[in-house]
């Protein structure tokens, strides 16, 4: 189910034009239409940190509490979670593109799934509703919001959680020495070549993501956490400038 057979013209070609102006990153209709694509080619063992986040979001989920996907793009984690959770959790996806969010509904539909997924189109930069979760799901989503107002994105999906609920992130990192830094970001472009990226693509997504994606330290994010109140925060993968995260209430 994840990222199988891609449709004709679903492949990731938004920053392949050397002629075009580079604007800042946006999950506008050009990228949804091929975002399954851009993100398993640009997050290296992508659907490894989709199964693990799920057996870990398994294993906190309980019976008739709520589940939410924070940026939940396409519904690709809603969709692996529903294969594994209680049908009793209510899902709901969260994400701030309409285009994205009609890009879920078809995939959605097309599962055949039994389950009511509820998906919303929400700025978490002006609040969202959040309330008795015993699962929040944040990947790849945490860096695109304003660090202005992460303190308070967390204070939300906190408040929202039930106690010993869990709050699982994924992010891109940067790295305090700044030879890690170089290092794991070169090692990071060398992976997108492997991928079948050329040069130029790599480079004007660099340049479009500049002001849009802020990654932090993996040291401040665990901060950021415990400083809202979790109990519990731990590592639970970890490639180069990739980390995922997982907190409990």
């Amino acid at each position: 189910m994840l990222n199988k057979e891609k449709s004709e013209g679903s492949t990731d070609r938004v920053f392949d034009d050397a002629a075009s102006q580079i604007a800042d990153f946006s999950f506008d209709q050009k990228v949804a239409s091929v975002f399954d694509d851009m993100v398993s080619r640009s997050v290296p063992f992508y659907d490894e940190i989709q199964r693990m986040s799920c057996e870990l979001a398994a294993d906190f989920a309980e019976p008739g509490s709520n589940l939410y996907d924070i940026g939940c793009s396409t519904a690709t984690t809603l969709l692996a979670l529903d294969e594994k959770l209680d049908p009793s959790v209510r899902f709901f996806g969260i994400d701030n593109s309409e285009e994205m969010l009609l890009k879920a509904k078809g995939k959605i539909a097309q599962s055949g799934t039994r389950r009511a997924i509820e998906l919303q189109a929400v700025d978490v930069h002006k609040g969202m509703v959040v309330e008795n979760a015993s699962v929040v799901t944040m990947l790849l989503t945490l860096q695109f919001v304003r660090p202005l107002y992460r303190d308070q994105v967390m204070k939300t999906l906190y408040n929202g959680l039930n106690e010993n609920g869990c709050l699982i992130i994924v992010e891109k990192l940067t790295c305090e020495h700044t030879d890690f830094n170089r290092l794991f970001i070169e090692h990071y472009y060398e992976y997108k070549r492997r991928k079948g990226y050329s040069e130029i693509e790599i480079s004007k997504k660099r340049e479009a993501l500049e002001n849009v994606l802020i990654p932090y330290r993996s040291e401040e994010n665990i901060h950021l956490l415990k400083e809202t109140g979790f109990r519990y925060v731990e590592e639970y993968f970890r490639w180069y400038n990739f980390c995922g995260i997982i907190a409990v209430k």
